[in-house]
């Protein structure tokens, strides 16, 4: 009897032993859990979103022809590869400290990003050897919070979590929470062409002042027999350089605009300017029917505030840059003749003497 009571002793001890060590190792990996923020693979990341508490959201999704924004928008590529490039390498400095912890919470709650990390993971995955079902999956939600007071650290919070923490970059000095921007402009690929030769069915330039000097070239097949047109006219031009007309339509390969005036200039101002006489107009059509044309104005020397005071007719124009109206009438922007001054040359830069 007493052979059999210390038997039962034992397994009674072993037991609350074995239900303590779970405990321990599922609480170890709950808190491993709440500050896992990184993402150790950023190539199965196939789509993040990121919101704020005054209604911005921008859903960047990976596609065949690259990353997406909000659907369709082709966005700055650079700019997403460093966010993937941050997730991958951030790491948990400490966790936030007594005494700053109701603050920070509290700031968490008022001016937290939320941000959703959507990978492609397999239901079947054994010993990274055979993967089955892949779907794409939630794996992760955390909020994203400001600086710490020497800007040196992040704070971030787990969703579900009890605990934020600080979180970093190694060998970077700042904060990461302008990395997570839930602002559209700031994901935008300040792209204005992208057209390869092979791409590009016609070309049509026009120079509102000069009439004369406005023209379009066709592509009529891939030997590079071009037409050039003189659109005053429509007469067809026979003695011209195809040499320089080659050089033209390979510059739309990459051509970019310097800055989007959509929310940094007064909607009256740029309704003034769209309202006013362009100084170009320029059309790409490519071999599937797609238009991309730019709409050129004047930028005046002034600062704005000059120019809505109505000094603008008064000076000449900004040598070095002006205003288009890119990606079908949806953004206003500041543009560089250094950038563009290839593709603004007139019909008789063209033509033979």
């Amino acid at each position: 009897m007493n052979k059999t009571r210390r038997y039962i002793v034992l397994l009674v001890l072993l037991g609350a032993a074995a239900v303590f060590l779970l405990n321990q190792k599922h609480n170890s990996t709950l808190k491993k859990q709440e500050a896992d923020f990184s993402v150790s693979d950023t190539s199965t990341v196939t789509k993040i979103f990121i919101a704020d508490k005054r209604m911005h959201e921008v859903t960047l999704q990976r596609t065949p022809k690259g990353w997406r924004l909000n659907g369709n928008q082709k966005v700055n590529e650079r700019i997403v590869q460093s966010l993937l490039g941050t997730m991958h390498r951030i790491k948990v400095q400490a966790p936030v400290s007594n005494v700053s912890f109701d603050n920070v919470v509290s700031r968490m709650a008022s001016i937290g990003i939320k941000v959703e990390v959507y990978q492609e993971v397999y239901r079947i995955d054994w010993f990274d050897k055979i993967k089955l079902f892949k779907h794409e999956k939630l794996t992760k939600v955390f909020y994203v919070g400001d600086a710490t007071a020497n800007n040196l650290g992040t704070y971030m919070l787990m969703e579900g979590a009890s605990q934020p923490y600080i979180t970093y970059i190694p060998g970077f000095r700042g904060y990461l929470s302008t990395r997570f921007s839930p602002l559209p402009d700031d994901w935008k690929s300040h792209e204005v062409f992208r057209h390869q030769l092979s791409e590009i069915k016609s070309v049509e330039f026009k120079v509102t002042d000069l009439p004369e000097e406005s023209f379009k070239i066709e592509v009529k097949d891939d030997a590079g027999n071009y037409q050039l047109t003189r659109l005053v006219d429509n007469q067809i031009v026979s003695n011209f350089d195809t040499l320089k007309v080659l050089n033209l339509l390979t510059s739309f390969a990459d051509v970019r605009y310097e800055t989007r005036m959509n929310n940094l200039m007064s909607k009256v101002r740029i309704d003034s300017v769209l309202n006013s006489k362009t100084l170009f107009e320029l059309t790409v059509i490519t071999n599937n029917n797609d238009t991309n044309k730019i709409d050129m104005f004047k930028k005046g020397a002034l600062q704005d505030e000059a120019v809505e005071a109505g000094y603008n007719d008064m000076i000449s124009m900004d040598n070095d840059r002006f205003y288009g109206h890119v990606n079908k009438g949806e953004d206003f922007v500041v543009l560089q003749f250094f950038v563009f001054d290839k593709l603004l040359k007139p019909l008789s830069y063209y033509q033979n003497k």
